[in-house]
């Protein structure tokens, strides 16, 4: 029984990855935004969040999140090596670009950005309220504003997307029903 498991986990992974890639090779010929402000993602990856959106998110609150933190940033003692905004029609597309040499240049460095924004997310009241906020992340936060996107680039080589799938997405259900 646990051999078929990991077998159908292994296929599932499989095949969202040959999707993924069909799906990378669309999302560059769409996204209006490499050859602006990023070049085209080397690294897609999708990420299935644990909540789904707040519902009656809309614009005006993700344009608002990304106003509060840019005030964040602004009150720092220090430059912020980088910069965030939101793009797309309904500002569901988070941009992270960097304003320095040599930061957000790798995947690891562009996780590792992630996984410090997470620390900053649990301190919110979003996840003060929620039953387990060590076990959310950035990308959980990002997801019940409504984002359906998260680019970190380096603003010259690199670029690390996260596509965001709400826990209720059927891709995201099947793949935790085979682990």
């Amino acid at each position: 029984m646990k051999l078929m498991r990991k077998i159908a986990a292994y296929v599932t992974v499989t095949l969202s990855l040959l999707l993924l890639s069909g799906f990378s090779a669309v999302a560059q010929k769409s996204d209006r935004y490499v050859g602006y402000y990023y070049p085209a993602p080397q690294h897609i990856e999708v990420y299935c969040a644990r909540v789904d959106p707040f519902p009656n998110i809309d614009k005006k609150r993700r344009v608002g999140f990304i106003i509060g933190i840019k005030n964040g940033m602004s009150k720092q003692p220090y430059a912020t090596p980088y910069a965030v905004f939101a793009k797309g029609g309904t500002s569901d597309k988070l941009l992270i670009i960097s304003k320095q040499n040599g930061y957000l240049d790798t995947v690891y460095r562009a996780r590792a950005l992630l996984a410090e924004l997470s620390t900053s997310a649990r301190t919110t009241p979003i996840f003060a309220k929620s039953a387990a906020p060590e076990e959310l992340t950035f990308l959980d936060l990002i997801t019940m504003l409504g984002f359906t996107k998260v680019t970190l680039s380096d603003g010259d080589g690199f670029a690390h997307q996260v596509i965001l799938l709400p826990v209720q997405n059927e891709q995201c259900m099947k793949a935790k029903s085979t682990q």
